[in-house]
């Protein structure tokens, strides 16, 4: 049988971006939890972040109007991601925005895990028990470094089917995790500087 890896999601390569140095217990995180992290933040997260934001979009550096290409993002682009959750994954700068977004609220496990169960349903049959055994443990295993806030009947029938793995056999979790996004994570993000300084330079940008 051939090795398996996981496609590691390109979140970890963005400039100032980080891990939690320990693993967090999910089942209750709470509101003092979040805002003691918050304060442990290096002062530099914003001007890293706002770095990594320009880069995509070189021309709002130079000046230039915005060109037609597929390489460079748009005003237009950028609002479509507050259409829903599911246009803002779509879009792989999308994915990098807003993976950018759960980190600063140490919550990047959830997009890492959406992430590594859509490139596991496109794995080879004869790969998929290494890569299901990978994700599980790095996912959803009890003692997950990255462990997700998934439900116990959730978590146990995942560790069931990964004993006989299907490309299905992470969608129950993957559907929790996409739901607890969509209604916790996302909303916010719409309201995030991340989110509306990136668009506010992409409007002003298209004025020149």
């Amino acid at each position: 049988m051939r090795a398996a890896a996981i496609s590691t999601p390109k979140l970890d390569k963005m400039p100032g971006m980080f891990f939690s140095a320990n693993p967090k217990e999910l089942k209750g995180t709470t509101h003092s939890l979040l805002d003691d992290k918050m304060k442990r933040r290096p002062k530099t997260f914003g001007m890293d972040m706002k770095a990594y934001l320009r880069s995509m979009i070189p021309h709002l550096e130079s000046g230039m109007k915005s060109s037609k290409s597929k390489d460079v993002l748009s005003a237009a682009e950028v609002m479509q991601w507050s259409q829903s959750l599911e246009k803002l994954l779509a879009n792989q700068t999308g994915q990098n925005v807003f993976g950018s977004f759960l980190k600063s609220e140490f919550s990047e496990e959830n997009i890492e895990f959406w992430l590594a169960c859509e490139d596991y349903k496109k794995t080879e049959s004869d790969l998929l028990p290494c890569k299901a055994e990978e994700i599980y443990k790095a996912f959803v295993h009890s003692d997950a470094a990255k462990q997700i806030n998934i439900d116990f009947r959730t978590r146990e029938s995942t560790a069931k089917k990964i004993k006989a793995p299907t490309p299905t056999c992470f969608d129950e979790a993957q559907k929790v995790i996409y739901t607890l996004m969509e209604k916790d994570s996302y909303p916010r993000f719409l309201k995030s500087d991340i989110y509306l300084n990136l668009l506010n330079d992409l409007q002003a940008n298209s004025l020149k």
